[in-house]
Formats: structure tokens, C-alpha cells, sequence
């Protein structure tokens, strides 16, 4: 399969970064995604080039590293699958992709594919845990009673990687999404609940702060969550936060 790929090169955050075409053949359908790319810089490494950077860990879907906008799209064609779980038979022989980095003023280019997403790992830090004892000692904790419906609800909330891509699929660029998952994966448990006041201001004034937009109620954020994060989290955290702001 040929393809011919425009990819964003940056050389660094201050640069004026450009699409650069890129075109490559022999690529396989059963190839991921950063397969190809992996191909396409031995090829620019083989002709003295400057590889293209982009960020990847896991390759399984976990650890949210892989987020590219590919054809104007986070993570690509392809639902519920991060960039890394995306393959090329998504493709057609002679297609044209465009591969950029998310864009989001709170994720400023590093360099080429590379985004700083450290704004969200300061969300987190924020009070996205729980720092107090709430059992006792650990036999304690797993006695608390939780009803099956609310523990199934966090759990799914918690399912997500922080990859950014509801970030970079809202027209605001609000990480709404990201937030509510990490409030609401503790504000449904006991465990959570005691500093559940403080966790939501804490973590709704740092996402503020960090430079998010506003939540733009459109849904994009949902539509390509490779987790499939659900909106009702945002409305659970602005109850949450709403509950915050009447204790004063």
C-alpha cells in the first residue's frame, strides 16, 4: 500500500513548525499505526533525515501516550481505540493522512508530534486522591459497603488513560471530561467522600488555571474518548461542585 503522509515538523516549542509530505510504500494493513511511523524513520535514518518524534509507551491502549490528530481526528477513523490500537487496513491504497499533534494552548508543542500534556498530571496533584485514613487499617477498608451500581460507575470512570483526546476534539479545548472522570472516580466511593468538597475545587480551580476552555456541551469529547468516558461524569462534577460552592 502507498501512502502519502503530511506530517507536522517542529523542531521545537518557539519554532514556526510545517506540514512536510511524506510518502511511503509497502506498508501492510495488519501494521498499527507507529508501525508505520517506526518504518518511515528507519527510512529517514537510512537517508541521513531527522526522524520524526512522536510520544508512545505501552502500544496497548493503557498508558495514553500514542495521541495523535490524524486526519483531523484524535486517534484516527477507528472508536474507543487510542492511536497505538489503530491499524492500516483503516487505510486505502493512495490515501492522503495528515498526522498532527494535538492542539491545545494548555498542550504546547514540544516538538513535532509531541505535546506537553503535564497540565493534566497538575489536575491530578491537585486532589485526585485520597489523602486521609478512611478505614482504619486495610482489613477495615474492605468492609465498607458499596452498592454494585455506583463501584461499576467508578470504575469506568477510572478507565481513563489521560490521553488528551477529548481536549484536542473539543472546539474549546476544555478537559472537562478528563477532570469529571478523576472526580467522579472517588466521589462514588465512601473512601472519597470525606474530602470530596475539597477535591472538586481543588481540581476544578487547577484545570481553570491551566489555561482549559469551557465545557462546549457538543459531546466531541465523548465521540472519540478511546475509553469511552461518558458525559454524564461532567454533570456529576458540576453537582459536585455546586454542592462545594453552597457549603462556602
Amino acid at each position: 500500500m502507498k501512502l502519502n503522509l503530511k506530517i507536522w515538523r517542529q523542531e521545537n516549542a518557539t519554532a514556526k513548525g510545517k506540514i512536510v509530505d511524506y510518502p511511503i510504500d509497502g506498508v501492510d494493513g495488519d501494521m498499527s499505526f507507529l508501525e508505520m511511523l517506526d518504518i518511515l524513520n528507519e527510512q529517514l535514518v537510512e537517508k541521513g533525515e531527522d526522524t520524526i518524534e512522536f510520544d508512545h509507551d505501552c502500544r496497548e491502549g493503557i498508558c495514553g501516550s500514542c495521541s495523535l490528530q490524524i486526519n483531523g481526528e484524535p486517534h484516527g477513523p477507528d472508536k474507543l481505540i487510542a492511536t497505538c490500537q489503530l491499524h492500516m487496513r483503516s487505510f486505502k491504497d493512495g490515501d492522503t493522512i495528515y498526522i498532527e499533534p494535538f492542539r491545545a494552548k494548555a498542550f504546547p508543542v514540544i516538538k513535532d508530534l509531541i505535546v506537553d500534556r503535564t497540565a493534566f498530571d497538575r489536575i491530578q496533584q491537585a486532589w485526585g486522591y485520597v489523602s486521609v485514613n478512611t478505614s482504619g487499617n486495610t482489613v477495615d477498608a474492605n468492609t465498607i459497603p458499596v452498592e454494585k451500581e455506583k463501584a461499576d460507575e467508578s470504575f469506568n470512570a477510572a478507565t481513563c488513560i489521560g490521553c488528551g483526546a477529548c481536549v484536542a476534539a473539543c472546539k474549546n479545548a476544555s478537559a472537562m471530561l478528563f477532570t469529571s472522570a478523576k472526580v467522579s472516580q472517588y466521589a462514588l466511593l465512601p473512601q472519597g467522600r470525606v474530602e470530596a468538597t475539597e477535591r472538586v475545587r481543588a481540581m476544578v480551580r487547577q484545570m481553570d488555571e491551566e489555561g482549559f476552555g469551557n465545557c462546549s456541551n457538543t459531546g466531541a469529547c465523548e465521540i472519540e474518548c478511546p475509553k469511552g468516558i461518558s458525559l454524564e461524569n461532567i454533570a456529576r462534577m458540576n453537582r459536585e461542585y455546586l454542592a462545594a460552592s453552597v457549603k462556602g
